[in-house]
């Protein structure tokens, strides 16, 4: 048994900036973050929230798989930028949802979080503890980026989406996870929570940190690394990949990750010209606009993969 994703859903606030909004605030240029980043445009929220995109996101998700929410028995949201830190942004979500019938937790794992939610969600249908699982990613990242730190700052907007999933007839293939703990200072953001956080406020460690360059390195090393393990472990053909769902991090992180696998560019399709990273949400909005445009087809083998904090990445197979 396996876990089949019936409806898709995102949402991104109608707000935007555009690089020339961004070029106001920081020592910046248009065509110098397109160059660099693919980034065109990104969301940034005003009046939502972490939950309400989620909610919005679901409800959409829903609708497309023709899903009641009380048919619901899990809601797993992956976020690092929760309204509260308790309760949960999924029992949240569970709440304005009315899906009385859900058990709800929240996974966090920054980029990677919608492929780790994904996996989960198929090892909880595939055991039969769980039928009808709802997976969000949601992120509100404007909230914890510097937007004085003009390496960062061109990346990051706000976003949602989610997949419904329910069992279907199938063997589960196998999934390839990392983490790298002792790698995990190259992308970080100090808690506001505890101890003393009026001077982690005052030394700018609250907000998200980067190394660009070690990022970079990491990802164009370990994705495709992933990704040809991946293919071993299910007995699968590059060529025989219909599609290559990734993060969208940076677009030349994605054309770095083609060419080293030698797949033609147009079997990775990309959204961050509209989005920018939106973290755990980035692989879920790609996939609903994907789902809703008619690009998917049943039988379609599709690979997903993500990397991010932690550090953690790793890539999965599924059959649409």
């Amino acid at each position: 048994m396996i876990g089949k994703i019936c409806g898709t859903g995102s949402y991104a606030p109608s707000n935007y900036w555009d690089n020339n909004d961004l070029a106001k605030m920081v020592d910046t240029s248009d065509e110098w973050i397109r160059e660099r980043t693919g980034v065109v445009r990104r969301h940034i929220s005003v009046d939502d929230t972490t939950v309400s995109m989620a909610v919005k996101a679901s409800r959409a998700a829903l609708e497309n798989a023709g899903v009641k929410p009380e048919e619901l028995d899990l809601i797993i949201v992956s976020t690092i930028t929760s309204n509260k830190i308790i309760p949960c942004a999924a029992c949240e979500v569970q709440k304005e949802l009315g899906a009385v019938n859900a058990t709800c937790f929240d996974m966090s794992a920054a980029c990677s979080g919608f492929l780790f939610g994904y996996n989960a969600a198929q090892a909880y249908i595939s055991s039969g503890m769980y039928q009808t699982v709802l997976l969000v990613g949601s992120e509100m990242l404007s909230q914890i980026v510097n937007w004085q730190d003009r390496s960062s700052c061109i990346l990051f907007g706000d976003g949602a989406g989610a997949a419904v999933f329910r069992p279907a007839e199938g063997v589960l293939p196998p999934c390839v996870t990392y983490s790298d703990g002792a790698k995990g200072q190259v992308l970080s953001c100090e808690s506001r929570h505890q101890k003393g956080w009026e001077e982690k406020v005052k030394e700018g460690s609250t907000v998200v940190y980067m190394d660009g360059r070690e990022v970079f390195k990491f990802a164009v090393k370990q994705e495709p690394a992933a990704i040809r393990k991946l293919m071993e472990l299910t007995g699968e053909k590059l060529e025989d990949i219909d599609w290559f769902i990734l993060h969208q991090a940076n677009l030349r992180i994605i054309e770095s990750v083609a060419k080293r696998l030698k797949v033609d560019m147009a079997k990775f399709p990309t959204n961050i010209h509209e989005y920018g990273n939106t973290s755990s949400a980035s692989i879920a909005i790609l996939l609903d606009e994907m789902n809703r445009k008619g690009m998917l087809k049943e039988g379609q083998k599709i690979v997903l993969s993500g990397f991010g904090a932690g550090l953690s990445w790793g890539a999965s197979l599924l059959t649409w």
